[in-house]
C-alpha cells in the first residue's frame, strides 16, 4: 500500500492529522485530504513536503 501519514508543522514540532490518506487537493489556500477509510479534513494550510519512501505529507500552518 502507498498512502501516507499526514502531518501538520507548527512550532517546529509535527503532530498526526491523518493516517492512511490517499487523497490531497490544495483548495482555495487550504488543504484538503481523505484516507482510505472516508475520514476526511480540510486544513489551513500549505503543502511543506512529501516523502514517499517515509510515507509522510507534511502540510505547513497558514494563518
Amino acid at each position: 500500500m502507498c498512502e501516507a501519514n499526514a502531518y501538520l508543522e507548527r512550532d517546529g514540532n509535527e503532530e498526526l492529522i491523518l493516517e492512511n490518506v490517499d487523497i490531497i487537493e490544495p483548495e482555495n489556500g487550504q488543504v484538503f485530504i481523505r484516507n482510505i477509510f472516508g475520514e476526511q479534513k480540510v486544513v489551513n494550510s500549505r503543502i511543506k513536503r512529501i516523502s514517499l519512501i517515509d510515507h509522510k505529507i507534511i502540510l505547513e500552518e497558514v494563518n
